[in-house]
């Protein structure tokens, strides 16, 4: 069996690089361990930036999410008792993001490639890459799958990092002292646009996936466990947390997913090794705060699908030799954001008085200064492809 391009992996990235090569007349098989099913309900990212938004609407996939998703032109930082809204529409004209959750696209990514007749394969075993320097291909289930290129999309526990020689990469990672609970909740949200929230008990999110759907995290200590926050505790917390302005009610309902996430850093250089080329949380992984994981995904495609689309169109080998350090500069000013917006927002067991002092004196900054309100603007709803 043979294709020009072997994706593993069938998150966003995997199935949206295999979609826009299908639209420039390039082969991939895409090759996932895990279900149908399965991803296609997994629950991750949820905020879209604009140029996110843009290329599925370019790629022809983003009919549902236009109908469906949410467009905000704004958000809510809350400290010290009051609320102050950054306004997109004012600080970046004609930018904005929209709430559509990442499972959806994986659907409707999913849906593009089987109507187009694209080859995915889920509940794939033993995946493994060989040759990476000369002649790829990939065996998997007692098969073989020769290629030319091998775009590995496979997320941080992946096979195709793992692959490349560890002497090869160098790895920048930071570990936060604390960790998200994040709930899904059927319950209307309580705001029209998301609130980030800063209190001495620790950080907040308030956001939503629809009209009836509302997501919500709470900053907890790493070796937080689930079964010590029954649904009574997390919206305790949750209305001490969110309910600190005058006139706020927060709505309450059923909990139906709930999960624990650790927030790290990560970042592996180079994105590429021989004819294998990473993308998305393969090669690296942002706290959510910024809400940049999907995004930073779909970015890395962008490229490498025109990188490859060169080089199948006259052998051009200069996109593909440039991938990484194309890729990079994003990534390290979306690792910056996050970094950012992450020690900005939440309370640190090691800060004295003066650092949580200093930490709203730059809060005051940040909702008082049209630049530095427009410099967050900017990053959040994304910075031009």
């Amino acid at each position: 069996m043979r294709t020009q391009v072997a994706i593993i992996g069938a998150g966003p990235a995997g199935l949206l690089l295999s979609h826009l090569l299908h639209l420039r007349g390039i082969s991939s098989v895409v090759l996932e361990r895990r279900s149908r099913d399965y991803v296609e309900r997994r629950i991750r990212a949820g905020v879209l930036e604009q140029g996110t938004v843009d290329t599925l609407i370019e790629a022809g996939v983003g009919e549902r999410m236009l109908r469906e998703g949410l467009p905000h032109h704004g958000i809510e930082l809350r400290y010290g008792g009051a609320g102050h809204r950054i306004p997109f529409e004012k600080l970046v004209p004609g930018r904005a993001i929209t709430v559509y959750g990442q499972q959806e696209v994986v659907k409707d990514l999913i849906a593009a490639r089987l109507a187009a007749g694209g080859d995915l394969r889920f509940e794939v075993e033993d995946v493994a890459l060989h040759d990476l320097e000369s002649q790829p291909y990939v065996t998997f289930g007692g098969e073989r799958l020769d290629c030319d290129v091998i775009a590995g999309c496979d997320g941080f526990h992946g096979v195709s990092r793992p692959s490349i020689p560890e002497d090869v990469l160098t790895v920048f990672e930071k570990e936060y002292p604390f960790a998200w609970l994040g709930i899904l909740a059927d319950v209307a949200p309580s705001s029209e646009e998301l609130i980030y929230t800063r209190t001495e008990r620790g950080f907040a999110l308030h956001s939503m996936r629809s009209p009836t759907v509302s997501r919500f995290y709470l900053q907890v200590p790493p070796d937080a466990r689930l079964e010590d926050w029954p649904d009574e505790r997390i919206w305790e917390e949750l209305r001490i947390r969110l309910e600190s302005v005058p006139g706020f009610t927060l709505a309450t309902g059923e909990i139906t997913e709930r999960g624990i996430t650790p927030m790290r850093s990560f970042v592996a250089e180079p994105m590429q090794y021989g004819k294998l080329y990473l993308a998305g949380d393969a090669a690296h992984i942002v706290p959510p705060t910024g809400a940049k994981g999907l995004n930073l995904a779909v970015a890395d495609v962008r490229v490498l699908t025109q990188a490859l689309a060169a080089y199948f169109a006259d052998g051009s080998t200069d996109l593909l030799d440039g991938y990484s350090e194309a890729c990079l500069k994003r990534v390290w000013r979306a690792q910056h954001f996050s970094w950012w917006m992450t020690t900005l927002l939440h309370t640190f067991e090691d800060d004295d008085a003066y650092m949580r002092r200093l930490q709203l004196s730059y809060l005051d900054y940040v909702t008082s200064s049209e630049a530095a309100a427009t410099t967050l603007a900017e990053n959040y709803v994304g910075l031009p492809f």
